[in-house]
């Protein structure tokens, strides 16, 4: 009996796959410096094509483009970096008094205030409460020298980046040529068309929560620090970057600051304040930002958007939640396609 050949070759590109994530897995640094040169290669190339577009070749639109990059880093690294850095470091000679105060602030809830009907499970979560805090002050020391740690080989990704973007723009069709080849010809131009679309969905969707990030990142900044919460720059700076979470991204904004505006005020009416601050600023973000950002939707099962964030996530960390939206889109779009019959046999 004859072995079906689209079973054989669905197998062989299921494995080819399982390969391909083992490999990656087992070389994530590699991997995060590639996916780093990857993603901005992806979002410099239309400045390159527009470049492009005006007469000029391709090596004098990177060099233009490599020139403004080149302002804007020293703007970056005279300024910027001194400032983040410093407070960097503030956050993390005050972050164990900030807990150690939580603390205290709870073995006084727990003497000041014993309800009338549970008293001791009240206690005993008080009492877990502190516990917890205990051991996350003692790891916390730990964590800082793991993340010390990462520093060097980060900072040797952030100066090896630049290189390969410049080969990636370079040898940008030449790239895509040799991968054409891979596929018969008679596919050729179907993989074209659904790169095409790939690449409309994905390349709108990451320049656009790019913009989304930024944008939430300086409202949050701006009004913690109108309500005078300590670190009201990285905590805004957190709640951009949370904003690429889908549905849960908010929620994870807003712990930091209620953290830092409790501690700081021990009053409820301080919450109240930033939860309703948080509120207006993803109030905006989802119904006045995202509509004029993203210009076609992606139309993802939320569920499967979830699965895939946190399956990514766990397999890649940052690269995983950032690439898993892109990621499922592009299979969506492709399993569209073979639902068609597009990839059946002429």
């Amino acid at each position: 009996m004859g072995t079906n050949p689209a079973v054989t070759r669905w197998t062989a590109v299921l494995l080819g796959i399982a390969f391909a994530v083992i490999a990656g897995y087992s070389m994530k640094h590699t991997l995060s410096c590639f996916l780093l040169s990857f993603v901005i290669a992806y979002l410099l190339d239309p400045i390159v094509v527009g470049i492009e577009r005006r007469g000029q070749r391709r090596i004098v639109g990177i060099i233009v483009l490599y020139a403004i990059l080149a302002v804007f880093s020293v703007f970056f690294f005279a300024f910027l970096v001194p400032f983040l850095t410093g407070r960097w470091q503030d956050l993390l000679h005050n972050l164990p008094l900030y807990l150690q105060k939580l603390k205290s602030m709870s073995l006084e809830l727990k003497h000041r205030y014993t309800p009338v009907y549970g008293a001791a499970e009240w206690q005993w979560l008080i009492d877990s409460f502190s516990g917890n805090l205990d051991k996350v002050t003692g790891k916390f020391g730990a964590g800082v020298y793991v993340a010390a740690s990462r520093v060097a080989f980060n900072l040797f990704n952030l100066m090896l980046a630049p290189i390969l973007v410049f080969f990636m723009l370079y040898y940008k069709e030449a790239i895509k040529r040799e991968l054409l080849r891979w596929f018969p010809p008679l596919r050729r131009d179907l993989i074209l068309q659904i790169g095409n679309e790939i690449n409309r969905s994905v390349g709108g969707y990451i320049r656009g929560q790019l913009i989304v990030s930024l944008i939430v990142a300086v409202l949050s900044a701006i009004a913690l620090y109108i309500l005078d919460v300590d670190y009201a720059i990285l905590n805004g700076l957190f709640a951009g970057a949370a904003s690429i979470l889908p549905f849960i991204g908010v929620i994870i904004a807003t712990i930091p600051p209620l953290f830092f505006a409790y501690v700081k005020f021990q009053s409820g009416v301080a919450l109240l304040k930033v939860i309703a601050a948080f509120s207006i600023i993803y109030f905006i973000e989802g119904y006045l930002i995202k509509p004029l950002v993203f210009k076609e939707a992606m139309n993802l099962n939320p569920l499967v958007t979830i699965i895939f964030v946190m399956a990514l996530g766990e397999l890649m960390g940052f690269w995983g939640i950032l690439l898993a939206i892109p990621i499922a889109a592009a299979l969506k779009i492709t399993i569209e396609h073979v639902r068609s019959g597009d990839f059946r046999e002429p």
